[in-house]
């Protein structure tokens, strides 16, 4: 049914009658944020401290009287150095989405997604005496594919609701993928069907205070009792043209990495350049 589904909706993307002009939006900026402190002689104690974190986001949405799309990446990654230790990684993520929606003259327009998220590379946990390896590239990554019906007549926020199917790839955290009614084997690969619901908001606090935020809910039919959620916000504080003060904000609850509702917050001075 999703083959059928994806190839009848690229028939009628390619010979759609949308003879109308084409608008196409580009959007292009990364980021370098930098935390440092350094002590010489100092007697009230403390250690010498060094953080960086690369941000990358870029977009292509392209809009027609018929047909809307929108492809988007976004990356972070970075690292941090406490005193005599080794650089440790902090932030370690990569996203790509892409999502096609038809007008068909309704309150609702009907849509097609395909996300991809992963580590970057490989990542620790520094909880124990031994640092224990828990992420690597696609170990696990997690590629979605959803259709449904997406909402986006409020300026500042797009909403859609659909049915999804989420693939899961793993090497060796293989608890994110294995079917634990097969005993005798464990295994590196899993789909998943269910609900999968993508609330995104953009807003002008005050003259030189955005927010954006994205509230993702996925929900397996198995059991609807319990949803996976990933809330992102992020609040920036332009100072100039050049250097900002960032807030994130990210929220986390998947019952397959801990049954413990995961936050992790960021303030952070830095630098941004809008490539485009």
């Amino acid at each position: 049914m999703r083959t059928i589904f994806i190839f009848l909706l690229l028939v009628n993307f390619v010979f759609a009658k949308d003879t109308s002009s084409v608008s196409v939006t580009t959007k292009a900026s990364t980021g370098l944020n930098i935390n440092q402190i350094s002590f010489t002689n100092w007697a009230q104690g403390g250690e010498n401290s060094f953080t960086w974190t690369l941000i990358g986001n870029f977009s292509v949405s392209t809009k027609s009287e018929f047909w809307t799309t929108k492809n988007s990446l976004k990356f972070t990654f970075g690292r941090t150095k406490l005193g005599a230790q080794d650089f440790r990684t902090n932030d370690n993520e990569f996203f790509i989405e892409t999502v096609i929606s038809r007008n068909v003259g309704w309150a609702v327009d009907p849509f097609f997604s395909n996300s991809i998220r992963s580590p970057i590379t490989t990542g620790y946990s520094y909880k124990g005496k031994t640092p224990e390896r828990i992420a690597d590239f696609f170990d696990p990554g997690y590629v979605t594919q959803s259709f449904g019906f997406t909402y986006d007549k409020v300026k500042g926020l797009k909403s859609r609701l659909g049915v999804a199917f989420q693939e899961i790839f793993t090497k060796r955290q293989r608890k994110f993928s294995d079917n634990p009614d097969t005993k005798d084997r464990v295994e590196a690969f899993k789909l998943e069907t269910g609900i999968e619901s993508v609330t995104s908001s953009e807003f002008k606090l005050m003259e030189n205070i955005n927010y954006k935020g994205t509230l993702r809910l996925f929900s397996r039919f198995e059991n609807m009792k319990y949803w996976d959620v990933r809330w992102d916000n992020l609040i920036t504080a332009r100072i100039n043209d050049y250097i900002n003060v960032n807030l994130n904000l990210l929220v986390v609850y998947e019952r397959k990495q801990s049954l413990k509702t995961q936050i992790k917050e960021a303030l952070q001075l830095g630098l941004m350049y809008n490539i485009l």
